[in-house]
């Protein structure tokens, strides 16, 4: 029998009542659960006077856990330590999580020790884990069984969590939008796509009060402009993004996307029977996505350009050959930022 020996200490040995070293030991053990073999490693004593294994009572909960858990594994199911690990990550205690769900209140307490989760309960915790905002609806449907601070608490924490794999999610979809430009330095100013810095040229541009009324418009050419001069200046454009000869100008492929990024300072405003897209940025900001170099571009479009409205960007825009010399709805290549007007 091959044993680990994790510790020894000098104690009462429990197997032959006396006093000396007693080994704390691993050994792999084979077992059968629910008509299942499995293996797992079990935690043991050795006493070495009796050369006999033994278990106190931690180690006998610790154990059937390890061999229950090696049957869930085999079986597809989350282990004691997955539910726990879902709970964590919203903060909630097990009978909080019971109150969500509709389940006995000791369900989550069972499921976290001894008891092996059903293949229904199974499917909603794996759900519940992949999904936070299938969390945040049930928990304003038990809004009121829920203590208000403990509401509040699991409330901000879904919300960030709902934000972030939505963030992700939106990334995911841009970038499946421009893997047809992958490696095409005509198109993508020979700078593969960085979301990053496309969210902090946004945030540049509405941080700055040089700027006049930053809608949507007017930053679709602004960031067209800093990626032109970027080229004309370096070989290379900042963010990667390809750009389009729509009828209003320039306008990056999955624009509609980008404006809803994460920490992208974007306000929905009402204008009657139709909405704007406003971007403002107050407060002291830090930009790490930027270079030196790059807000040294971007300077000089908000110098030259930051003061146009957007009728007037617009038909400066409609002047630049790059426009001009693109078919409509066409990718605009970078070539023609050898003749920007800025």
């Amino acid at each position: 029998m091959k044993m680990k020996i994790l510790k020894s200490e000098k104690k009462l040995c429990t197997c032959c009542m006396e006093e000396h070293e007693v080994k704390t030991v691993q050994i792999k053990e084979h077992a059968s659960y629910k008509d299942r073999k499995v293996d797992y490693v079990a935690t043991y004593m050795y006493c070495d006077a009796a050369d006999e294994l033994y278990m106190d009572e931690t180690q006998m909960q610790d154990n059937d856990i390890k061999m229950k858990d090696a049957y869930r594994r085999a079986e597809g199911l989350l282990t004691s330590e997955d539910i726990s690990g879902i709970r964590g990550k919203y903060g909630i205690t097990q009978s909080d999580l019971c109150t969500l769900l509709g389940w006995g209140g000791k369900t989550i307490t069972r499921y976290e020790s001894h008891q092996v989760q059903d293949k229904a309960h199974d499917a909603i915790l794996k759900k519940l884990d992949r999904d936070p905002e299938w969390f945040l609806s049930l928990l304003k449907e038990a809004k009121g069984s829920l203590t208000p601070e403990a509401y509040r608490k699991y409330f901000n924490i879904a919300t960030m969590l709902y934000e972030a794999d939505r963030d992700l999610y939106l990334r995911k979809a841009i970038e499946a939008s421009y893997a047809r430009y992958q490696g095409n330095g005509a198109l993508n100013g020979n700078t593969e796509l960085s979301l990053d810095k496309v969210v902090d040229v946004i945030r540049y541009y509405a941080s700055s009060p040089k700027i006049t009324s930053l809608f949507k418009v007017k930053l679709m050419k602004l960031m067209w402009y800093a990626d032109a001069l970027s080229y004309k200046e370096r070989g290379f454009a900042i963010t990667g993004l390809v750009y389009k000869a729509l009828p209003m100008g320039a306008v990056p492929v999955a624009h509609n996307s980008i404006i809803d990024l994460k920490d992208v300072p974007c306000e929905e405003v009402d204008m009657g029977e139709t909405n704007a897209y406003h971007f403002s940025l107050s407060g002291v900001s830090v930009f790490p996505a930027l270079s030196e170099d790059d807000i040294r571009i971007l300077n000089i479009v908000i110098e030259k350009l930051g003061k146009m409205t957007k009728d007037e960007i617009v038909s400066f825009m409609h002047k630049e050959r790059a426009y001009i010399e693109t078919a409509p709805r066409d990718a605009i290549p970078f070539k023609y930022a050898e003749k920007l007007q800025i």
